[in-house]
């Protein structure tokens, strides 16, 4: 497979890979950031997968079922034809809460003739570290592994078990079912009890989904980003995962290979504040108690990023005997970045809580709290701004003093003086004010490189970022500012590639960026919009979204030769910037329309 031409089904407690052809090639259980079952995304020969082996005459075709996390895989010859209906059951309990199992069901819909398919069943637990034997067993297959750890996986099924483990060819001639799961069941499980899980998960995704509003333009690309954003939350803390894979590589070949299955600070908090913009109130507020929980003490600095359960140290380690996703070593688990200092953080952060506080200010839980978190962060920027850190990209080498890392500091501080304005907390306002208006002054005073005419990467350097487009949106300047307009064609000079943007174009601690980041260009788009060029911007937009994969997902990266997605996958941060675009470009045709009429 020459694109990760994937969907993702889940039920925010885990997430699964099925690949365009409907083998499940990636898989952790019993959560997100478990080992895995199946893992042949990472290595084709020992990774392990559940493949669905039909004839060459066979089209396959892929789609969700609209508004839902539902994945219909469908088979046909013209006179034989099934559907494959995969999913991870996520319902509300009638107790209250909701059925989210550490399972995945994949459901045989029979449509017409006498099709024919084999099974390649083959879980390999523990990332494959050792053998995983299974039996066949009277009411289930049990596959086991007794290596460096010992672990089980059940397979319940409608089909022949026998047929199923030795790779007989079956026919099918009525519905039938696969559910795939990590404890044994209680009950065993039927063809109608589990059709009834599909209906009821396809009903709770719909009800999900019937919250996101109704846009003019671009309708489906928001309804697909959002699940997929919820797809990427967390359920039991409200954590909001970067993405549900590891070490799919930057660039093919190379080392830029990250375990992306944590919760980033910054990530999940621009995450939050689109997905609570879309009014999905109970997301935000998972998460603001997610962070609630993770600072007992006062004078705790925040990490960067946290495990989904809340840890803290996140070991980074390398699984040697994988090949690596087309033979991209290594593959690693855990993240050595959790160590690092960004300064950027706070201010991400506050943003969200400014959002939540503002938009739901009568109806805020955790307010005490969520005040004493503001009180934190101020205390700790005031001490702290000054200083160099690691920035966004997260360079590994030396600390600089980083643009964006300073606006964020500066936004820090300008939404707790709304958030104190908001809860009548005036005492600290003045000091604040002070503060605020410092920082400010600083970043004009050195970010701002006049030999190049635009906001540079970092005080004193000449290199570009695009993260500098981001001064814009939240609210440091405005987006008709000279200096600003100067910025964004500057970036557009030097760091676009054929409507794609680079990062930065200076060398980091691996040489020189040779993909383009996702999200980069959604913001450069974006900006193009802010400043006035809206026919361009909409014409980059329609152009990047067509480099998406069949189902409209997106990854971290874009080659910027072959287009093809690379990254890890799929990406909340590219998701998250696709909405902002889609809903500007939407309200933008809705004001016309209505200018249009008051005309008329």
């Amino acid at each position: 497979m020459d694109n990760l031409d994937y969907g993702i089904i889940g039920n925010c407690r885990s997430a699964a890979l099925i690949s365009k052809r409907g083998n499940l090639e990636w898989c952790c259980l019993p959560e997100f950031d478990s080992s895995s079952v199946f893992a042949k995304l990472l290595d084709d020969k020992i990774g392990g997968s559940f493949d669905i082996v039909v004839d060459e005459g066979y089209t396959i075709k892929q789609r969700y079922k609209k508004h839902t996390a539902v994945l219909i895989t469908h088979f046909s010859d013209g006179e034989n034809s099934f559907e494959i209906r995969d999913f991870m059951p996520r319902y509300r309990k009638e107790g209250g809460g909701y059925n989210s199992p550490p399972e995945v069901v994949r459901y045989f819909k029979y449509i017409s003739g006498k099709p024919k398919f084999k099974v390649n069943y083959n879980p390999r637990l523990e990332y494959a570290k050792g053998k995983t034997k299974t039996y066949v067993k009277k009411n289930f297959v049990v596959s086991l592994t007794k290596g460096e750890k010992f672990d089980t996986f059940f397979l319940y099924t409608s089909f022949n078990k026998n047929a199923i483990v030795e790779g007989r060819e079956m026919e099918l001639n009525d519905d039938g079912y696969f559910l795939l799961g990590y404890n044994e069941k209680i009950f065993k499980p039927t063809t109608r009890k589990v059709y009834t899980e599909l209906e009821r998960t396809k009903v709770y995704w719909l009800n999900w989904s019937s919250k996101t509003p109704t846009y003019k333009k671009y309708n489906s690309e928001i309804s697909r980003s959002a699940i997929t954003l919820k797809l990427l939350s967390y359920d039991k803390t409200g954590a909001v995962l970067a993405a549900a894979t590891t070490s799919l590589p930057e660039t093919i070949g190379e080392v830029r290979n990250w375990d992306y299955r944590f919760c980033w600070i910054r990530d999940a908090s621009m995450v939050i504040k689109v997905v609570g913009q879309l009014g999905h109130k109970n997301v935000a507020r998972r998460y603001l108690q997610f962070i609630v929980d993770l600072i007992p003490d006062k004078d705790e600095k925040l990490q960067i990023m946290y495990g989904i359960n809340r840890e803290k140290k996140l070991t980074e380690k390398t699984l040697d005997h994988l090949s690596g996703y087309k033979g991209s070593k290594p593959v690693r688990v855990g993240n050595a970045a959790y160590k690092q200092k960004q300064n950027d953080i706070y201010g991400i952060l506050m943003d969200v809580i400014h959002q939540q506080l503002h938009e739901y200010s009568n109806d805020i839980e955790n307010g005490e709290e969520l005040w004493g978190i503001t009180k934190g962060i101020v205390w700790i920027v005031s001490n702290h701004w000054k200083e160099a850190d690691k920035g966004i990209w997260e360079f590994r080498a030396e600390d600089r003093h980083f643009t964006f890392s300073k606006v964020l500091c500066w936004v820090a501080v300008d939404r707790a003086i709304k958030v104190a304005r908001i809860l009548r907390k005036t005492r600290k306002l003045e000091k604040w004010i002070v503060l605020e208006q410092e920082i400010k002054q600083d970043i004009h005073d050195n970010a701002w490189n006049a030999e190049v005419n635009a906001f540079t990467q970092s005080y004193g350097s000449k290199d570009l970022d695009a993260s500098v487009l981001l001064m814009e949106s939240y609210g440091f300047i405005p987006a008709r500012d000279p200096k600003y307009v100067s910025t964004v064609k500057a970036i557009e000079k030097e760091l676009s590639n054929d409507g794609l943007l680079y990062r930065y174009k200076n060398e980091d601690d691996f040489g020189l960026p040779s993909s383009s980041f996702t999200i980069c260009t959604f913001w450069f788009i974006n900006s193009l919009f802010k400043i006035g060029e809206e026919k361009k911007a909409m014409k980059h937009f329609d152009k990047l979204l067509s480099y998406s994969n069949h189902l409209g997902l997106f990854s971290e990266d874009i080659d910027f030769k072959t287009k093809r997605l690379l990254g890890n996958f799929p990406q909340a941060y590219s998701h998250l910037a696709l909405i902002e675009c889609a809903i500007n470009f939407s309200n933008k045709e809705t004001e016309e329309q209505i200018l249009d009429a008051i005309r008329e």
